[in-house]
């Protein structure tokens, strides 16, 4: 079973995280959080792993929505989307809302998370459509 959507990149990581959130901002995300996972484990483990983050994005009337239809839907907040250099490119991975909320009874839930699933879809696919022309 799919997780989400995904694209890859053949950019620098830097480049590739920049552009991430610049789609996702285009789709009215804001990255509300960074996490640094490669810098994270060499500091807590010592261990020296791949570039690789976790941006945790949010669309503030979607999320809005979601909250009033179930206020526990926050232990599921915001959206992850991850970044990570893998050997044959910087890959790019947006959770599938609908996943998350698939456990619930509510329409108006499901309704977001379809809205917001759309607009995941959609930053990741315009990632592939800049590299195809090579921005």
């Amino acid at each position: 079973m799919a997780l989400g959507t995904a694209a890859l990149l053949r950019r620098p990581f830097a480049d590739a995280v920049s552009a991430v959130t610049s789609a996702l901002a285009e789709q009215g995300f804001g990255v509300l959080t960074e996490i640094d996972v490669q810098a994270t484990m060499k500091v807590k483990l010592g261990v020296d792993v791949d570039p690789y983050v976790i941006l945790g994005a949010c669309n503030p009337p979607l999320a809005h929505r979601a909250l009033q239809a179930d206020p526990s839907l926050g232990l599921l907040l915001p959206c992850n989307v991850t970044v990570r250099e893998t050997s044959d490119g910087v890959l790019i991975q947006a959770v599938d809302p609908r996943i998350l909320v698939s456990a619930s009874a509510s329409p108006d839930l499901v309704r977001v998370a379809e809205e917001a699933a759309a607009k995941l879809d959609a930053a990741i696919a315009a990632l592939g459509t800049l590299e195809s022309r090579g921005e």
